[in-house]
């Protein structure tokens, strides 16, 4: 072989190898989900993935925010960083729990075109106003307490009116809490005709819709579904209107300060004297609880039993993640769906984790990576039990309990006191 045939063949060789070696560099750098379609984020180096919280932080309804919230910041300081790059929580943001809120939130969050995902919202109604902003962005939204069926499916194939492709939620879906309150009403008290009340807000409105339907699906009697408005203080006139039904019992299924005047009001009012009054989980926070009036109460919502379950993304549990929330906030969370949050974060995280990828040392984030790996959760080990997606973004347990509140003056023993599973 001459000395020229012999070089090129050598040159050849080199670049073969070189090729391979790319090729190879290539596959160990690329993602495990995502091709492009939404855009890819690049985070350059020494600076932090950006993601957002939107919850109730203000306001009334603060005591569900806040929780919320603090999940989010003890998830990611438990997950540590991604590829070496930390992340950024930025300002918390305010849904103000309406659609007003989630709005101007959304608004704000959008604007800023490094953000992969959000946190939120507390309130099914900003929700509402907030998810498509999100989503037509090309970022995921991620609830812990959104539970209005609109805003994913009514588990019949069929979308809900409010439902965006990039939304997700960890809490469960109302069409399951209104069977369970539903089924304990009508098999476990032997009540066999209700009332409900909501005050126009999608989850409300949603919940005692599927509280109704389901009662009477199962041969329950609905003697009555009225509306108030959120800031009325005098229920005597919607009381008045359901106690012509004579009903055994009134699920109300709003929020503070409102159903603590229906709480009060209700037993003044003739033919309501001796009804059951039941909520759910926007009125099972510790400021209702302590209230005379809320007690002989019945609350449904997510079962809290955590146990020993642990969150797959950090290796902590239920008792280490609330040692940990008392630590740092001087307090216990004041509503139940905390844990939700940190499992909706840790998700998030690890979505963000599959879709990225380090190249000259700037990290690259694929967003529609981000939801295919979402789309794709299956048996996912939450502080809240095993999570798996649907199509329409439900990926809860759905595992509802209803609890007896005893006495106001030990609400943690209420909180705990669960005399109903379901399903």
């Amino acid at each position: 072989m001459s000395t020229r045939r012999a070089f090129t063949v050598v040159v050849a060789l080199l670049a073969v190898f070189a090729l391979l070696a790319a090729s190879c560099g290539n596959d160990d750098a690329a993602p495990e989900v995502g091709d492009g379609s939404l855009g890819v984020v690049t985070v350059p180096e020494g600076e932090s993935i950006q993601i957002r919280s939107l919850n109730a932080i203000s306001g009334p309804v603060a005591f569900l925010g806040l929780p919320n919230q603090r999940g989010v910041e003890l998830a990611i300081a438990d997950y540590g960083d991604i590829q070496g790059f930390s992340v950024d929580l930025g300002t918390p943001l305010d849904d103000l729990c309406s659609a007003e809120g989630g709005q101007a939130a959304a608004q704000t969050i959008v604007a800023d075109e490094q953000v992969i995902g959000v946190i939120g919202t507390s309130c099914s109604g900003a929700a509402v106003a907030a998810s498509p902003l999100v989503t037509q962005a090309g970022m995921v939204m991620i609830s812990p307490s959104n539970t209005s069926p609109a805003l994913t499916s009514d588990f019949e194939g069929n979308a809900g009116e409010s439902y965006n492709a990039g939304y997700y939620r960890t809490a469960h879906n109302d069409l399951v809490q209104g069977a369970a309150m539903a089924n304990f009403v009508y098999s476990e008290l032997g009540i066999s005709a209700a009332a409900a009340m909501h005050d126009g807000d999608p989850y409300t409105q949603g919940l005692a819709q599927a509280f109704s339907n389901a009662y009477e699906e199962i041969g329950g009697t609905t003697t009555g579904i009225v509306g108030i408005n959120k800031g009325d203080t005098d229920m005597v006139p919607a009381l008045t209107e359901l106690a012509t039904g004579s009903p055994g019992a009134l699920f109300f299924p709003i929020f503070p300060p409102e159903g603590d005047h229906v709480a009060a009001q209700a037993p003044t009012v003739s033919g309501l004297e001796s009804t059951q009054l039941l909520a759910a989980d926007g009125m099972l926070v510790d400021g209702f609880l302590e209230l005379a009036d809320s007690e002989g109460m019945y609350f449904s919502g997510p079962d809290l039993r955590f146990g020993t379950n642990v969150n797959q993304g950090t290796g902590r549990n239920a008792d280490q993640i609330l040692d940990a929330y008392e630590a740092a906030y001087g307090e216990l969370p004041t509503a139940a769906f905390w844990g939700h949050s940190y499992d909706a974060t840790t998700l998030l995280l690890d979505a963000i984790a599959a879709a990225s990828w380090v190249e000259d040392g700037d990290l690259h984030i694929d967003r529609a990576g981000v939801r295919q790996y979402l789309n794709a959760v299956s048996g996912y080990n939450g502080v809240t039990g095993s999570l798996s997606c649907d199509e329409f973004g439900d990926c809860a347990s759905q595992k509802i309990t209803v609890i007896f509140h005893q006495s106001a003056a030990n609400i943690e023993a209420s909180k705990n006191n669960v005399v109903y599973a379901y399903p």
